[in-house]
């Protein structure tokens, strides 16, 4: 497994390294945004750490390129840059996990883990309900035959509704399935509402016949219109 700290400050750049490093990956570190844009234009890695304050640009730029290039790396933001806007804006553009300064290693090294064993579980099964498929395995979602470009948190959350549709699932439990069981922003909810309001609209433009129902201050339901 391959990861890449991009993080500028030195010692704590190297104190992740070395943890991961015994945890049994094989790390790789940029401490620039160039240097960064680098080796992810060079190389695909299990699992990227990604910094918001780098010399020379933004980590979010960096993860804008990244989605932009149709890598599928999964990324963990760490930052103390901490406020609603950025946590939402990261998540947005596809991160799946965020992790504010400061931390503990022992946590860190679980987030990795859990992302990277999110991803990891192969499935060739199709799933279909309705007009709406899903192929968990190439993470695809189509209707009617026809694909619908989803990021992966909006694939993740589909997947999670219909697994569980026609029941009331609350906004906790979706946050730790699709965010990780350690996910510190379930005060607030925004990064679910952000997600999943552009999912329910590309389901209804697409004509999607499944309906992702909102019940105020619980959760969601998914049912078959």
């Amino acid at each position: 497994m391959k990861i890449l700290v991009v993080e500028d400050e030195e010692s704590l750049a190297q104190v992740i390294s070395e943890s991961l490093v015994i945890e049994g990956y094989s790390v790789e570190a940029a401490d620039t945004f160039v240097s960064a844009m680098q080796k992810l234009l060079a190389n695909d890695y299990d699992c990227i750490l990604l910094d918001i304050m780098l010399p020379g640009g933004s980590g979010l730029d960096l993860l804008r390129e990244l989605k932009s290039l149709g890598k599928s790396d999964n990324v963990i933001i760490i930052s103390a840059k901490d406020s609603v806007d950025d946590r939402v804006t990261g998540l947005d553009l596809g991160a799946d996990d965020y992790l504010p300064k400061p931390f503990h290693m022992a946590e860190l090294t679980a987030r990795v883990k859990s992302v990277i064993r999110r991803t990891a579980m192969p499935d060739s099964h199709l799933i279909v309900v309705g007009n709406v498929s899903l192929a968990p395995e190439g993470r695809t979602l189509s209707v009617n035959g026809q694909s619908l470009a989803v990021n992966r948190k909006e694939f993740d959350i589909l997947a999670y509704l219909i697994a569980n549709r026609n029941r009331l699932v609350n906004k906790a439990s979706l946050a730790e399935h699709v965010w990780g069981d350690r996910i510190d922003q379930s005060d607030d909810f925004e990064f679910i509402y952000s997600q999943m309001k552009n999912l329910r609209k590309k389901l209804k433009d697409n004509g999607a016949d499944l309906e992702i129902q909102a019940v105020y201050g619980i959760g969601y339901k998914l049912v078959q219109a």
